[in-house]
């Protein structure tokens, strides 16, 4: 048997940890546009979140969602992040359309709805009981708040979270 050296130790607690290092991703709006639609004004025009906010987005998705661990499923989980990311900013800002219905529209279908558990007629008040829904995904803080969160931490439990093990 040879002697084991510091390089062998650093593979070895590399492939045990679980952790997998990669590049930076190729996400772009345009894969966003394509594949999440609802967010954009129509074929012809941009999405309703600004450029500026929109590219910020895409960088978090491409620095935090790695290819290397989401496989096939990468772009679907980029979208997703994005999506999320972009819901929260409409439902934050009311749209940028100056609360038109159509953003508002964007951002409620991403807003997660629980069962409704109780309800008044005077000043419309209605309360919802979400814990159902957010099950399983409770840790994920944030990411529970919209449709598009839950979504992304469902599937980063099963491509993401794997056994480990670290020295």
């Amino acid at each position: 048997m040879g002697m084991v050296t510091r390089a062998d130790v650093e593979t070895l607690r590399g492939r045990a940890s679980n952790i997998i290092d990669g590049e930076a991703g190729s996400y772009t709006e345009a894969m966003f546009y394509e594949d999440f639609p609802q967010f954009k004004k129509s074929e012809t025009e941009t999405g309703f979140v600004p450029s500026a906010i929109m590219s910020t987005f895409i960088s978090m998705a491409n620095s935090t969602v790695s290819e290397a661990r989401w496989f096939e499923a990468w772009r679907f989980a980029c979208g997703l992040f994005v999506a999320h990311y972009v819901t929260m900013y409409l439902r934050q800002n009311k749209g940028n359309d100056s609360g038109s219905a159509t953003a508002i529209q964007a951002a409620d279908s991403g807003m997660i709805v629980g069962i409704v558990t109780s309800a008044s007629l005077g000043d419309a008040n209605v309360s919802y009981d979400v814990s159902s829904a957010t099950q399983g995904t409770q840790n994920w803080g944030q990411f529970n708040l919209t449709t598009y969160g839950q979504q992304y931490a469902s599937l980063a439990r099963l491509f993401v979270i794997g056994g480990s093990y670290v020295f």
